[in-house]
């Protein structure tokens, strides 16, 4: 991605190709300032263009973002650049703050990938032509000037939001790079919004993606599942509670389908915690998948063309967190899906975190899904499984308890199902399900899972092995996870 032909840069530029937005970013050199290749200001002279393949690179060579295209609401294509699953891994606890904070650091962050700080550093600069530190200052700055822009909270709430350690610091860089405070960019409309923090009015945030996206089947999948209390489906949109850090909160998702965005409306009292739920939020919709690159890799196999072509904005779901995921999947064995949110539901109910009255809403939603340590120390006599299912439960909880990054990307997908199915109770299809919706691993595949099986058979209705699955399915790497996904939609069982 760092060896960007000019020539065909400029000519995305001249056509303003969408395909292009948030694949490349154009510095110009008699402004100053950097933007998405489909920004509507008159285009520049070729001589006077610099291309870059992430914004924290035209940033770091000293352009400062536009005002009118906005690269902060770029689709966040970053996950997907090159071919280096360790750059994805970094950028998603990035994105989750492990790099902001006075104690963070890139070394501390290249041991939780297992590799040195070196060699991190190198990934970094050849996939994304910057440093991991220079793509967290980046993403702060841009997601402080998205708040500034799209609400009203106090420029106290957005300076701790975006990861900085002062409001003085977070003034002195608004004032560097855009050379006007941060007050002088809100935009005039925002102004006519009732101010107020995150916790009483809520902070709403835009989201794009790269069209095509499958909203009714993201929807549909989200419903099917919903955990009474936590999570509600209806009228098109998507509502759940959220704990994070002892503190409790809601989120609501709906569709703007013609500005090709999610919007996600955050109501939570701790401003520290936006970054990580707005990462959580697109974790779950997977609003960082390139859905062209993925469909017309597996449009190449004859039998999954016809099905790429009826669904072409498919998604993979994600997990709001990775030990909800690890619980829905032991809870799921060998039950049906309704017969899984139900079982969800009564272990919720056993121990999950009751909301305040006064945040409890009006449509139902007033429990959290319980955290490891709740479910480690409930007593789950009452939850209607078999004992060996609910020492799984407890072994899982064991686990996650021990190891804070236990469902973290931090390694292959055949290093996390490996380390996943070393825990009692956890197998194979039960590590790959957790990889693929929690992980966000988009090589999972679960060759075993009974619907992919009647979703890969043939015409005359014969399934394949798993051992034949699995050996079909070399030819979809590196995304298996959305080969899963068609078949599982071509399935009706499984929807």
């Amino acid at each position: 991605m760092t060896n960007l032909d000019p020539a065909a840069c400029y000519r995305a530029l001249q056509s303003r190709d969408r395909r292009f937005d948030g694949r490349l970013f154009v510095g110009v050199t008699s402004t100053g300032i950097y933007c998405r290749p489909i920004c509507p200001a008159s285009t520049a002279k070729f001589e006077n263009c610099r291309f870059y393949p992430s914004a924290a690179a035209a940033q770091e060579a000293g352009f400062r973002p536009c005002l009118r295209c906005r690269p902060e609401t770029a689709p966040d294509l970053g996950s997907w650049r090159g071919t280096s699953n360790t750059v994805s891994r970094g950028l998603a606890l990035i994105a989750e703050g492990a790099l902001d904070g006075e104690e963070a650091s890139v070394e501390a962050l290249a041991s939780r990938l297992g590799i040195g700080e070196r060699q991190l550093r190198r990934l970094f600069q050849e996939h994304l032509g910057v440093s991991p530190l220079a793509v967290a200052q980046t993403r702060r700055i841009l997601f402080a000037k998205q708040l500034i822009h799209d609400t009203r909270l106090p420029m106290s709430e957005i300076a701790l939001a975006a990861g900085f350690g002062s409001v003085r610091r977070f003034n002195e860089t608004f004032q560097a790079l855009y050379r006007r405070p941060p007050s002088a960019i809100r935009k005039r409309s925002v102004n006519a919004l009732p101010e107020g923090s995150a916790a009483t009015t809520g902070v709403t945030v835009r989201l794009r993606y790269r069209a095509p996206y499958d909203w009714g089947a993201m929807l549909a999948f989200l419903k099917a599942r919903a955990i009474d209390g936590v999570e509600r489906v209806e009228g098109g949109v998507y509502r759940r509670t959220v704990l994070h850090e002892g503190m409790t909160g809601t989120v609501t998702v709906s569709h703007l389908a013609e500005k090709e965005s999610l919007e996600a409306v955050i109501r939570f009292p701790g401003v520290q915690a936006l970054p990580s739920i707005v990462a959580r939020v697109r974790r779950v919709f997977d609003l960082g998948a390139d859905v062209m690159t993925v469909t017309s890799h597996l449009a190449q196999d004859p039998q999954l063309a016809p099905l790429v072509t009826a669904r072409p904005g498919l998604r993979v779901p994600g997990g709001w967190d990775g030990f909800e995921v690890a619980m829905r999947a032991i809870l799921g064995q060998q039950v049906s899906v309704e017969a899984g949110r139900q079982l969800g539901s009564r272990l919720t109910r056993i121990c999950g975190t009751p909301f305040p009255e006064s945040q409890a809403q009006n449509d139902g939603l007033t429990l959290a899904f319980p955290t490891a340590a709740q479910v480690l120390a409930a007593d789950l006599s009452s939850l209607g499984m078999p004992n060996a299912r609910k020492a799984a439960l407890k072994a899982v909880a064991e686990a996650a308890v021990a190891e804070p990054d236990l469902f973290r990307p931090l390694g292959t997908v055949e290093e996390t199902v490996a380390r996943l199915s070393a825990i009692r109770g956890i197998g194979e299809w039960t590590a790959h399900y957790i990889a693929l919706r929690a992980v966000r691993e988009p090589d999972a595949f679960p060759a075993s899972d009974i619907g992919l099986l009647r979703g890969a058979a043939g015409r005359d209705g014969a399934r394949p092995s798993p051992a034949e699955l699995q050996k079909r399915a070399e030819a979809w790497r590196p995304w298996r996870a959305y080969a899963a996904q068609h078949l599982w939609a071509a399935d009706e069982k499984s929807a």
